[in-house]
């Protein structure tokens, strides 16, 4: 004999899981901001719209920065950050199954009415081909009566959504300083000015001697008086015999 659908379901009891899902939906959100100011895990960021915003870093927290990782530490002022937030929503329908046991309070076609051991009469739908389990033998639901008491698996069917966030944080150093631009200019070489003349100095006279030569003798200057007196006293005579 085939195992039945309750027996089946009863290994799947307290299990939970997808039956459908619908259409995803994602949405991208994209914040701009440059920093102003870094203090530890704290910083200060202005928005794209010029508002000026503190934020506190968690710890751990890390961004790509033109293409490395960094952290709050290694944020520099004048740096362009991008956090961008995707959340998806999906909708989807989940399948809970349980075992109960209760009393059959009222049974009609596929709709049964169970007094539970709390004591609250509950409603199902059965399934067509759904055995229950009476006494250790398998009955249908057109088998069922009041008072008999019954060990049923129930069936949940309840719609979620699932939503799930992924969070990105990316940006890029500021530009280095532009380097000052060189503009070229005429520039006009004046002509060095030509050296003056300078008249030759004439070669200074030689200086006589003060005093002859030790080497010198006195005997020629005495020589040359005695001829200068004799030819004065020879020109006195003849000057007096003239007059």
């Amino acid at each position: 004999m085939k195992p039945s659908l309750v027996r089946w379901l009863m290994l799947l009891a307290c299990a939970v899981f997808v039956t459908r899902a619908w259409a995803q939906e994602v949405k991208t959100e994209v914040t701009r901001a440059e920093v102003v100011y870094v203090s530890g895990n704290d910083v200060v960021v202005k928005m794209e719209n010029g508002e000026i915003k503190h934020v506190t870093v968690a710890p751990g927290a890390t961004a790509e920065v033109d293409g490395k990782t960094v952290t709050v530490h290694d944020l520099k002022p004048g740096m362009k950050l991008q956090r961008t937030i995707t959340t998806t929503t999906t909708p989807r329908t989940v399948t809970t199954t349980r075992t109960v046991k209760g009393k059959v309070w009222h049974a009609s076609g596929n709709n049964v009415i169970l007094t539970l051991p709390s004591g609250e009469n509950k409603q199902y739908k059965v399934p067509d081909g759904t055995k229950f389990n009476i006494d250790g033998q398998e009955k249908t639901v057109f088998d069922l009566r009041k008072g008999m008491n019954v060990s049923a698996t129930v069936v949940t069917t309840t719609p979620e959504v699932v939503v799930s966030q992924k969070r990105a944080v990316t940006g890029t150093a500021p530009p280095p300083p532009p380097t000052p631009t060189q503009v070229g200019v005429l520039l006009i070489e004046e002509p060095a000015p030509a050296p003056k003349a300078v008249a030759a100095a004439a070669p200074a006279p030689e200086p006589a001697p003060a005093s002859l030569p030790k080497t010198a003798s006195s005997l020629p200057l005495i020589g040359f008086l005695g001829v200068f007196l004799t030819a004065a006293g020879f020109g006195l005579r003849a000057l007096r015999r003239l007059i």
